[in-house]
């Protein structure tokens, strides 16, 4: 199969790919899409060095752009936000951005041609070349390791539980290897019997794993850190109507409403201000439509609003002047931390930005043709410097994250001190500019798998949802559907002994993949030889 058969396969295989992603989770989907992609990569591995080169990276890119086009799509949505705006940008972003992230693929796919050979062996050299590019994809012009496809392997509870053991690159090797295996027992390169043999190893390593799972959770006892109580608010406000003037007032007293007396779950119910047992009441990603932090009265306000021994953990825009009178404050994406007093005890400004929607990359350039960020923001957010453990009184040191931080997983742990891990991750997010689409349920399923690679709970905000908690094992204790305004109570789940990936991180999985380079490149030369 050749030209735009062959294309318009691959762009199908990868569509077909994304149903393994939240929310449809369809994982054995990849048993096909995976195999497609050997198959038609297969007739590349003929040609001479530079068009075999060419014509893998060709389907490869064809591959990755139906796989991000099928699982991205929601993107468009934050445009339609201010869409006198930005509406005329949703095709452009809706297919530059994955077309984009597809040159990850073209490049896995060519490197894995140099480590072809017949038989099982292709689908191992695939596999440490996909990984590869996806780990360069989580890092490269600040990393969108969005949709990646160690998810996919990951999409039940009881398999999950990997990712204690190997984290999202090791869960990408080991979904390539799974489930493009049968690529091994079709096509004209190596003996079926060898290939039969593949599938079958696969198979039960596959059921290894689930039967890993299911013993981790079936002994799971995760006792509750004592005195420690959590209020978790989600108030629904819809992105387009949160900052228009007439409405901000209404929407910061709405959030001081949730935040007052027992959430409708809550199992410590009591009518008394003074007896509330909260110990952290949580607001979303810039919950305020103004600066909390330069506003007393509101600040007051917000801490009458919680109990006498709580701390309100409050996303807002945070000012700061510049350097002189002339010149441009400096805007933060900020997570407050108030006392009942309305002082600020603590605060963390955001460190990793979403390009273009916090900020404009090569904003003299780009901004020059007309493009800006998404936020409300002129000129954008600044990001962060420093990454670090939160200690506050009442409750253990957490780290805490701001929206997509959280999808990183070299990068949860950026803030803990040397021998210290934190109770538990506090993530704040803003998931409104998606509606009701995939995104918030890929991004809530993200955020999960780093609970369970570390063992260390979740405890996640959001706007719209979805707010939950969330223990060591990814078992979602609380939690609030996306779309639903209220406040969800629950205790802080103890964190769990580090996990082998936290301990080890990703040295197991990168001395397997040296391993099988290593020994592609001996039969190669043993061959010219």
């Amino acid at each position: 199969m050749q030209g735009w058969r062959r294309s318009g396969l691959a762009v199908l295989a990868g569509a077909l790919g994304a149903l393994a992603q939240a929310p449809v989770h369809a994982f054995p989907v990849l048993w096909l899409s995976f195999p497609l992609l050997v198959l038609l990569i297969d007739p590349a591995t003929d040609a001479p060095p530079l068009r075999r080169l060419r014509a893998a990276a060709w389907v490869g890119w064809c591959y990755g752009f139906g796989y991000f086009l099928a699982g991205l799509w929601w993107i468009g949505s934050a445009f339609l936000v201010d869409a006198a705006a930005f509406a005329w940008l949703i095709p452009v972003a809706v297919t530059a951005l994955p077309a984009g992230l597809a040159l990850f693929m073209a490049l896995g796919t060519a490197v894995a041609t140099l480590l072809w050979r017949p038989g099982p062996w292709r689908i191992a050299g695939l596999a440490v070349a996909l990984t590869g590019s996806e780990w360069l994809r989580g890092h490269i012009l600040t990393g969108f390791p969005w949709l990646s496809f160690g998810y996919g392997l990951a999409a039940t509870d009881t398999l999950m539980q990997t990712a204690s053991l190997v984290g999202l690159n090791g869960l990408t090797f080991l979904a390539v290897l799974l489930f493009a295996a049968p690529a091994a027992a079709l096509g004209r390169q190596g003996r079926p019997r060898d290939g039969l043999a593949f599938v079958g190893a696969t198979l039960l390593g596959l059921a290894g794993l689930a039967a890993f799972g299911a013993i981790r959770l079936a002994s799971a006892n995760v006792a509750d850190v004592p005195d420690v109580r959590l209020r978790l608010v989600q108030p629904a406000i819809d992105q387009a109507l949160k900052w228009l003037p007439e409405n901000r007032l209404k929407n910061f007293e709405d959030m001081l409403a949730l935040s007052r007396g027992p959430a409708p779950t809550s199992d410590t119910a009591t009518a008394d201000p003074a007896a509330d047992p909260t110990t952290l009441v949580v607001w979303p990603e810039t919950a305020t439509p103004f600066a909390l932090a330069d506003d007393g009265y509101a600040l007051a306000a917000a801490g009458a609003a919680i109990g006498p021994k709580s701390i309100l953990a409050a996303g807002s825009v945070r000012v700061e002047p510049g350097p002189d009178p002339t010149a441009e404050p400096r805007y933060f994406n900020s997570l407050l931390f108030i006392d009942p007093s309305g002082a600020v005890r603590s605060l963390y400004d955001k460190v990793h930005l979403v390009p273009f929607g916090e900020y404009v990359p090569f904003q003299g350039v780009l901004g020059a043709l007309g493009l800006g960020s998404l936020s409300n923001v002129v000129g954008g957010f600044s990001a962060g410097t420093d990454n670090r453990l939160i200690t506050l009184p009442g409750l253990p040191a957490f780290e805490p994250l701001i929206c997509y931080e959280i999808i990183f997983p070299d990068e949860v742990l950026a803030g803990a001190a040397r021998g210290q891990r934190p109770a538990f991750f506090l993530n704040v997010t803003n998931d409104a500019w998606f509606g009701d689409t995939a995104g918030p349920y890929q991004h809530f399923a993200q955020a999960r798998l780093r609970a369970v690679e570390q063992g260390i709970p979740l405890v996640r905000d959001a706007n719209t949802g979805i707010s939950a908690i969330v223990d060591g094992y990814g078992k979602v204790r609380q939690f609030l559907p996306l779309g639903a305004r209220g406040a969800v109570e629950g205790p802080l789940p103890g964190a769990l002994a580090s996990t082998i990936y936290g301990k080890l991180g990703n040295f197991p999985l990168v001395l397997i993949c040296a391993i099988i380079v290593i020994c592609s490149i001996t039969v190669r030369l043993r061959r010219l030889h």
